[in-house]
């Protein structure tokens, strides 16, 4: 009888290994259930901070995504996302902004909740002062043009950290993407529903990632190079 529930033990620790094995890598959320608080404690943001993305606006109205503190401009530093993968982001389309230009006595930089639109109004307002009108750019050849044609496209939410986690990743690769906003914009959900169901898959997580006709759900920097690998 000890033996018999010893071994069932056993069968059942093997069963959740596998399980958890089978995950790590692959980073994804699922949005607070209605009426659960989202906690709004502003990160720790330091000159040493790690894991966190940090996205800013030159003076031309684009934005950069760094993950230092040391690699975002002294000219664009009083005004900067930040985004901590490890949590959400507050509720109602708010957002963290952080000012780098300077630290308090404890080596903390300011972080406060905002609107989207305040940070938004940012990129708009330095875009029309540079005269509305984006520095042009050289036409696309080979597969740079078939990533034009056909980007990739990332289906996710403003407060989905593994979302911004993917995005921060095309750009360091140079892969262009288009981000919907599912919460915000109903025809995009509809439309990743309709590819999720197009492949048999079920949604409920994000961000889904459509790498030109790869659908994949939640980041995985390993399956997104292997999807990149194929279609190029």
């Amino acid at each position: 009888m000890v033996v018999s529930r010893i071994g069932r033990a056993l069968g059942l620790a093997l069963v959740v290994v596998a399980f958890v094995v089978g995950v790590v890598g692959v980073t994804a959320c699922r949005k607070s259930p209605e009426g659960v608080a989202v906690d709004e404690t502003p990160p720790t943001v330091t000159e040493t901070s790690a894991g966190l993305l940090l996205t800013w606006v030159d003076d031309k109205g684009e934005f950069h995504v760094e993950q230092k503190v040391e690699s975002v401009p002294a000219t664009a530093r009083e005004m900067v996302r930040v985004v901590d993968p490890s949590r959400e982001e507050p509720s109602g389309g708010r957002l963290f902004l952080v000012d780098l230009r300077n630290s308090g006595a404890d080596g903390h930089y300011p972080v406060r909740v905002a609107s989207r639109e305040e940070f938004e109004k940012l990129a708009v307002s330095r875009r029309a002062a540079h005269g509305g009108v984006l520095s042009p750019q050289a036409a696309p050849t080979g597969s740079a043009a078939e990533a034009a044609r056909s980007p990739v496209v990332i289906y996710g939410a403003s407060w989905c950290g593994p979302c911004h986690q993917a995005q921060a990743f095309f750009k360091r690769k140079g892969v262009a993407f288009v981000e919907k906003d599912i919460e915000q914009d109903s025809g995009a959900a509809r439309e990743m529903r309709a590819k999720l169901s197009k492949v048999g898959m079920r949604g409920g997580s994000i961000p889904v990632i459509d790498v030109r006709g790869k659908i994949l759900v939640g980041f995985d920097e390993g399956a997104i190079e292997r999807a990149l690998a194929v279609v190029n």
